[in-house]
């Protein structure tokens, strides 16, 4: 029997299911562990950029599946657009039920004002001529992914730790550095100016909790981080936020046999649209 721990609210941010990076099955595990009275997925859930049609497994429809199941039993679920989810932002401020499309949002907890957002707003590569590259940047990432699974299957079968290529290449790489901190800075800085206490942003991949402090003032700023390459979330509990790192040691003995209600990835664009329709 699986005990489900109880919390305020759970972020999440770049699944980006549809891709070979996606670790759906331990996100899985990780949202039946959870129950969250709100549940923020900040953008790049559904990744349209690297979709295709020969790649959706029953693990990655399996995590849509449970988030719209999660809203049925009393979650609040806010589904933040993304870039390489944009095609919803057609759909921003539709409300199905419990469920709710938006570009950003406010949330109020502990009399301390945050603003949640994906941060492709301070990217100029997800824009413009710039984003054509971008995509194709992207599915030469997904490549590496893959390339990355294959090799530590190997060393597994050797009996050797894993490895994170995509990870090392990323933190090793003294401009990736430096562009991370100019983001955080520029996330830092805008909601300094718009009176808020703390601001939480995904799109990096780059799990994070700390203070910044500006010519403007002081915030906190927060990083939900990713499920391709860190299987990180953040939660807030009684009055405290924390960041999640997922361990394989604590599901191995987790039950996966409950029944998911079945909704195909297509049926959930149609009923999107016919609720657009509707408002």
């Amino acid at each position: 029997m699986n005990v489900k721990r109880i919390l305020d609210v759970v972020v999440i941010s770049d699944i980006h299911l549809g891709t070979y990076g996606c670790h759906a099955k331990e996100l899985l595990r990780y949202l039946k562990s959870v129950h969250p009275k709100k549940l923020i997925l900040n953008g790049d859930i559904i990744d349209i950029w690297n979709f295709r049609k020969s790649y959706f497994p029953p693990s990655h429809l399996k995590v849509i599946n449970r988030i719209l199941k999660m809203s049925t039993q009393g979650v609040e679920v806010i589904y933040i657009t993304g870039n390489h989810d944009d095609f919803l932002r057609k759909y921003t401020d539709l409300k199905i039920g419990r469920l709710s499309v938006v570009n950003q949002y406010v949330l109020e907890l502990n009399d301390c004002k945050h603003w949640v957002f994906h941060g492709d707003v301070f990217d100029a590569t997800t824009s413009g001529s710039a984003k054509l590259l971008a995509r194709l940047g992207g599915k030469g990432y997904d490549l590496l992914i893959l390339l990355n699974r294959f090799i530590n299957w190997c060393l597994q079968r050797l009996g050797r730790p894993k490895m994170r290529f995509s990870k090392k290449v990323k933190d090793g790489v003294k401009r990736a550095v430096s562009w991370i901190g100019d983001f955080e800075m520029k996330a830092a800085h805008m909601a300094i100016q718009q009176g808020f206490d703390v601001v939480i942003c995904g799109h990096i991949h780059k799990q994070q909790d700390r203070e910044i402090e500006t010519e403007s003032g002081r915030i906190r700023y927060l990083n939900s981080g990713d499920w391709v390459e860190n299987l990180t979330a953040l939660e807030y509990n009684r009055g405290r936020w924390n960041l999640y790192q997922y361990e394989e040691s604590k599901f191995e003995r987790f039950e996966e046999n409950d029944q998911e209600v079945e909704l195909s990835a297509v049926n959930m664009l149609q009923l999107l649209k016919l609720q657009h329709q509707k408002v």
